[in-house]
């Protein structure tokens, strides 16, 4: 039996045409019979680090009783001249998660994934407390089960009021160990009552490590927190 968890979770590739760039994490939301792919937005484009790719691949399962069968699914980023991903932005700014719609005529007959839905996001803020046990379900480094082509999963905790978003931004804070590659991995939270084929809800979206601008980088660790974007963008980006 493979936790469903797991395959929510897709690893993303990211190129240049055919010049391989970064390696990420993803996503799948389905509304209303769409699916989406789910990640963050510096993924797809970064102009601070010049990252300007043409195209990802995300990596689907085709067979469910051998998860060692895989392919690339390609999906171009640009359509006519226009980007097609979504992404949103708040009074805050730019928030940092995109959201492209797969075509899911294109997708292998025989695809294995699992979404998360709308039912699976939280829907009082109040309800989830500081120090909540979460669950980081991404490819820190690229690295995951690479004969089944599984993500792993990091322990984290609420570092943040759950209820504010901090600093006035829409995101809120993890304490976890997490890696260049976890971006765009979900943030998850054990919950039997949400769907008993898939009992987690959906807290958030991994974006980055955070730290201080001033700390010492030779006296000081690194404070080991990180930003995750609250998932209820997710009901403007797909709409």
């Amino acid at each position: 039996m493979i936790e469903p968890v797991l395959l929510t979770a897709s690893r993303v590739s990211t190129f240049d045409g055919e010049r391989p760039l970064t390696t990420a994490s993803g996503f799948f939301f389905e509304r209303e019979g769409r699916i989406f792919l789910v990640t963050s937005r510096h993924v797809v484009i970064d102009e601070p680090s010049q990252h300007f790719p043409s195209r990802i691949e995300v990596e689907l399962h085709t067979d469910a009783k051998n998860l060692t069968s895989s392919i690339g699914f390609s999906v171009l980023l640009y359509l006519d001249g226009k980007s097609v991903w979504r992404q949103g932005e708040d009074s805050g700014g730019e928030i940092d998660v995109a959201v492209i719609e797969l075509d899911r005529a294109a997708l292998p007959p025989s695809a294995v994934l699992r979404c998360f839905t709308p039912e699976h996001l939280q829907g009082s803020l109040q309800e989830v407390e500081v120090g909540a046990s979460l669950l980081i379900v991404g490819f820190p480094l690229g690295f995951h089960d690479a004969l089944h082509h599984l993500p792993v999963v990091r322990q984290a905790v609420i570092a943040s009021s759950f209820g504010l978003r901090f600093q006035g931004l829409g995101y809120f804070l993890t304490d976890a160990r997490t890696h260049r590659g976890t971006s765009g991995a979900p943030v998850v939270m054990r919950d039997p009552s949400t769907d008993a084929s898939l009992p987690w809800k959906l807290l958030g979206v991994h974006s980055a490590r955070m730290d201080m601008s001033g700390r010492d980088l030779e006296l000081d660790e690194s404070l080991g927190l990180n930003c995750a974007w609250y998932a209820d963008i997710l009901l403007t980006l797909t709409k």
